[in-house]
C-alpha cells in the first residue's frame, strides 16, 4: 500500500500556522492603535492679570457680534489688542467710545474713521476688571493651524487605527490556507481510493430539469400567467412614478445646510421663506437675508465634533465666500463692492401647471406645519423632494387632517353650518370640499 504520510503532523502545521496569524493580527493592531492615539499637551494658560476664561465669556457675550480675534468685522481684530494699546485707554474706549472721540484723542478718532465712522456700543457696565480679563484672552497665543501630514496616510474608515489593507491580507492568507487544506485532503482521499483498488460508482443521469419542465403543460401555463401578472405589475408601478420626483436631491450652486441652520441654530422655516404666510408662493430668499446673519459670521463656527457637522471647516467656510462672491461683499474692509453674481439655484419641489396650491391657505389659514409636505427638513444636508406630492397623496392628507377652526374666523361660518349637517364636532378637508375637482384644478 501507498503510504499516505502522518495526518495528525500536517494538522499542526496548520495549527501552528493559524495560531501565528491570530497572533501577528493582535500584534499589529495593538501597535497601530497605540501610534494613533494622540499624545494629550495641555496648554499654558496665558499669564496677566486677568481670566482668559472669564474674558472668553465676556468677549462672546458682548464683544463677538461686532469682532473677531484674528479677522475684521464692523470692527477690527483684537488679537493681541493688550500689545497696541495702553490699558487706561482700553478701559475709556470700551467704556464710552463716543466720549474719547470728542474729546479729540488721536487714537480713538483714527479708529473711528479707519472704520467708516461705526459707533461701537458704550460698555459702562464693565468693569476695569472685567476688561482686563477681556484683554488676557485676547493675548492668548493663536492656536496653530492643523496640517495633516503627506508623508502619513490614514484610511478614515479605519477607526480602530487598523489599515484595511492589513486586515484584507490577513484574511487573503487565511483564505490561502484554506484552499491548500482543500486541495491536500481531495489529494488524500484519491490516494486512498487509488490504494485500495476501488471504483467510484457514477450516479445516472437523469432527464434534465429544463426539459421536464417544459413537458409538464400545466406547469408551462400557470408560469406564462405568473409572469403576465408580475409583468402587468411591475409596468402599472413604472408608469405610475412618471414625474414624480421623490428623493430629488440636486446640487445647488451654494451649499446650504437645513441641518445646521434650521437643525442646530433653529432658525424658523418662515424667516428664509417668509412669503409662505401671506402668498402662493414660499419663494426663494433673498441673498439679502443670508447676509443678514453672514454679514459677521465668515466662517464656519461649529464644532468638528458635532453630530450636525458632516464636512470640514473649510468647506462650509468656502461655501460663506461663495455668497460673498454673489452679492459683491468684501469681509476684509466690511463694505460692498457693486460687483455681483446671481445664483442659480436648483428648483426642487415643482407641481405641474394646471395644479393650484397656495401656501398661505395652508400655512397660515390650516395651521399646517412645513415637515407636513417637505420631511424633517432639519435633518437635511442637502435638501430633497421628501414626499411623492401626487394627486393620491394630497388627497389622502385631505381625507385624514383636521382643519384647525378653533380661533379661525375665517371657517367659523362653515364650521357652524357643516358641524350641524354632518353631526361631528372635528372637520377634514375633505369634508369642507377638499375632493372636489375645482379647489386644486384650474
Amino acid at each position: 500500500m501507498k503510504k499516505l504520510g502522518n495526518p495528525k503532523s500536517f494538522s499542526k502545521t496548520i495549527f501552528s500556522l493559524a495560531f501565528f496569524t491570530m497572533f501577528a493580527l493582535g500584534v499589529s493592531a495593538q501597535e497601530a492603535v497605540a501610534a494613533a492615539a494622540p499624545a494629550a499637551v495641555a496648554a499654558a494658560p496665558a499669564t496677566g492679570s486677568g481670566d482668559p476664561v472669564k474674558g472668553k465669556e465676556l468677549f462672546n457675550t458682548n464683544c463677538a457680534a461686532c469682532h473677531k480675534l484674528d479677522a475684521k468685522m464692523t470692527g477690527p481684530a483684537l488679537r493681541g489688542v493688550g500689545d497696541k494699546y495702553d490699558k487706561e485707554w482700553l478701559y475709556k474706549w470700551i467704556k464710552n467710545s463716543s466720549d474719547l472721540i470728542k474729546s479729540g484723542d488721536a487714537k480713538a478718532v483714527k479708529v473711528y474713521e479707519e472704520f467708516a465712522k461705526a459707533n461701537m456700543t458704550a460698555f459702562p457696565q464693565l468693569s476695569n476688571g472685567d476688561i482686563d480679563n477681556i484683554i488676557a484672552y485676547t493675548m492668548e497665543v493663536a492656536p496653530a493651524a492643523e496640517t495633516p501630514d503627506p508623508k502619513k496616510s490614514v484610511d478614515p474608515d479605519s477607526g480602530d487605527g487598523v489599515s484595511n489593507n492589513l486586515i484584507l491580507g490577513v484574511l487573503a492568507f487565511v483564505l490561502g490556507i484554506l484552499v491548500f487544506m482543500l486541495v491536500t485532503v481531495k489529494r488524500l482521499l484519491k490516494n486512498v481510493i487509488e490504494s485500495k483498488g476501488l471504483e467510484v460508482a457514477e450516479a445516472p443521469k437523469g432527464l434534465p430539469f429544463w426539459k421536464a419542465f417544459v413537458k409538464n403543460q400545466f406547469l408551462m401555463v400557470v408560469t406564462a400567467i405568473l409572469f403576465l401578472l408580475i409583468s402587468a405589475y411591475f409596468m402599472y408601478g413604472y408608469f405610475m412614478q412618471i414625474g414624480v420626483d421623490k428623493g430629488y436631491e440636486p446640487i445647488q450652486p451654494i451649499h446650504y445646510s437645513h441641518k445646521i441652520h434650521a437643525g442646530e441654530n433653529g432658525i424658523d422655516c418662515k424667516y428664509c421663506h417668509s412669503s409662505a404666510r401671506v402668498s402662493k408662493n414660499a419663494g426663494i430668499p433673498s441673498l439679502n437675508v443670508c447676509m443678514n446673519c453672514h454679514k459677521n459670521i465668515a466662517e464656519f463656527q461649529g464644532s468638528k465634533d458635532s453630530t450636525y457637522v458632516e464636512y470640514t471647516k473649510e468647506f462650509y467656510t468656502g461655501e460663506i465666500q461663495k455668497l460673498y462672491d454673489a452679492v459683491g461683499w468684501d469681509k476684509a474692509t466690511q463694505k460692498y463692492t457693486g460687483k455681483t453674481k446671481p445664483v442659480k439655484w436648483v428648483r426642487i419641489h415643482n407641481l405641474p401647471d394646471f395644479v393650484y396650491f397656495n401656501h398661505s391657505q395652508h400655512v397660515t389659514v390650516g395651521g399646517i406645519e412645513c415637515q407636513k409636505c417637505h420631511g424633517k427638513v432639519e435633518s437635511f444636508e442637502v435638501m430633497k423632494q421628501d414626499q411623492p406630492l401626487t394627486m393620491g397623496w394630497c388627497i389622502n392628507c385631505h381625507r385624514e387632517t383636521n382643519v384647525k377652526v378653533e380661533d379661525n374666523g375665517y371657517y367659523k361660518k362653515i364650521h357652524e353650518q357643516l358641524s350641524k349637517k354632518l353631526g361631528v364636532d372635528k372637520l377634514t378637508a375633505a369634508q369642507m370640499g377638499g375632493l372636489e375637482c375645482g379647489k386644486c384644478h384650474y
